[in-house]
């Protein structure tokens, strides 16, 4: 099945669509794809198959999405902690990604038409080196496309990605590209695998659990958060109209939080801003700037300063990144030249 589909809803699914879209609607929906194999056991199937007709229920969600006009989507597809299953299982899984990552491949002019840009988030270092590939492929080639994002998270764990951005901080920080005060809440959130998506309006999790299974921690403090007891590939439309009611019911409390942790964070950098200049500042010259001007055009000079810091440090982080990529494709026989 492809990856991207191009049904359109039916007549009671548009009028749905329609009166939906009055209220605010998600732009960013993150999925736990959960209950596979509880299907799979339900209808006396093989595990794999079930994994495989979960893939088929993403690329139908997927399409629902594109007609609500949500134009990112989050998947946890595989957790690091999925690679303590059976070895069988997790070949299959293995086998799976491989399958559809190809398949996806040859589906560029789908993916171009819709302008959609896939990104695969988590330590790709832990995957067989055909699939490496593969996703790197995938990511170049659809690294210009700006309309619609797909992240998928795979060999991921929210733990995973947290202590990874704070050592990509701390290195930069022995590198000379940071200061010690420069490090902050923000920036980690700017350092981690999801840092050029939005965080997530909404989080669905199916088959009834009630848990976030290391999954976008950080992502997720102010996100809607919906547990549903429908098992995955039985994932309905109506199911996802569900989840986006009740987003909308809590979106007044959600945006005021938001907004709340925003200015938190500006006034936070400010202070460390306004210390670093005191600490910067000979003892008997800190009197004297009280009140005047010049105290305010030094924290903004040093304002200005960590700035091009991070933007530099930032800048080094996303082409240290992007050469990995490119690094990976480099002497396969690639779909994609670079």
């Amino acid at each position: 099945m492809a990856w991207i589909q191009e049904a359109e809803l039916n007549f009671v699914e548009r009028l749905c669509a329609s009166v939906l879209k009055v209220g605010p609607m998600p732009k960013h929906v993150a999925f736990i794809m959960d209950g596979n194999r509880r299907f799979a056991q339900k209808c006396r199937m093989e595990r794999a198959q079930g994994h495989s007709q979960g893939f088929e229920k993403l690329a139908e969600t997927l399409r629902w999405c594109l007609n609500l006009n949500i134009r990112e989507v989050t998947v946890y597809a595989f957790s690091i902690e999925n690679f303590k299953r059976s070895q069988e299982e997790v070949d299959g899984l293995m086998e799976l990604a491989r399958q559809k990552f190809t398949r996806l491949l040859e589906e560029q002019e789908n993916l171009k038409k819709h302008s959609v840009r896939i990104r695969v988030l988590g330590n790709l270092s832990l995957l067989p080196g055909d699939i490496q590939e593969l996703i790197a492929q995938a990511m170049l080639a659809t690294q210009s496309y700006n309309k619609c994002f797909l992240n998928v998270c795979f060999a991921y764990t929210s733990r995973h990605e947290i202590t990874s951005a704070v050592s990509e901080m701390a290195l930069g920080v022995e590198d000379g590209l940071l200061r010690p005060s420069d490090l902050s809440e923000t920036l980690l959130g700017k350092c981690l695998y999801s840092s050029n998506s939005p965080d997530p309006d909404l989080l669905i999790r199916t088959s009834g659990e009630v848990r976030l299974s290391d999954f976008l921690l950080w992502q997720t403090s102010h996100s809607c958060l919906v547990f549903q007891p429908v098992l995955w590939p039985e994932y309905s439309f109506w199911n996802l109209c569900q989840a986006i009611l009740q987003y909308q019911v809590n979106y007044p409390a959600l945006q005021k939080a938001k907004m709340l942790q925003e200015a938190a964070y500006q006034q936070q950098q400010l202070d460390v801003d306004h210390t670093c200049v005191l600490e910067q500042t000979q003892p008997g010259m800190a009197g004297e700037m009280g009140g005047t001007d010049c105290k305010q055009e030094l924290i903004l000079k040093y304002t200005r300063e960590r700035e091009e810091r991070v933007s530099n440090f930032l800048l080094e982080l996303e082409n240290k990144r992007k050469t990995f990529l490119t690094d990976l494709v480099k002497g396969s026989t690639p779909f994609l030249h670079v």
